[in-house]
C-alpha cells in the first residue's frame, strides 16, 4: 500500500492511500478509524479523490466519531 497523501486536519487524521487500483481513505481520531474504499475510476486521479474530503464530510466523520466512541464506551460500561 503506497501512501500518496497525508491531508491536514484539524479534526482528525487523513491518510490517502493508493492499492490494488483502489484510493483507500483512512481517517482516524483516538483509537477509532474510518476506512473508504474508492475505485480509481470513480475520481479524477488523486486531487479527485481528495477533494471528496469537503467539509460535509468531514463534519459527518466527526460526528460518526463521536457515535462510535459512545457505542464503546456503553458496550464497556455494560460489560465490565
Amino acid at each position: 500500500m503506497r501512501v500518496v497523501a497525508d491531508i491536514p486536519n484539524p479534526h482528525v487524521k487523513i491518510t490517502l492511500h493508493s492499492y490494488n487500483n483502489k484510493y483507500i481513505l483512512k481517517l482516524e481520531k483516538a483509537n477509532l478509524e474510518q476506512i473508504y474504499k474508492i475505485e480509481e475510476t470513480e475520481v479524477a486521479g488523486d486531487e479527485g479523490a481528495m477533494a471528496l474530503l469537503d467539509e460535509d464530510f468531514i463534519e459527518a466523520v466527526v460526528n460518526r466519531f463521536q457515535d462510535m466512541r459512545d457505542a464503546f464506551v456503553s458496550t464497556v460500561r455494560r460489560n465490565s
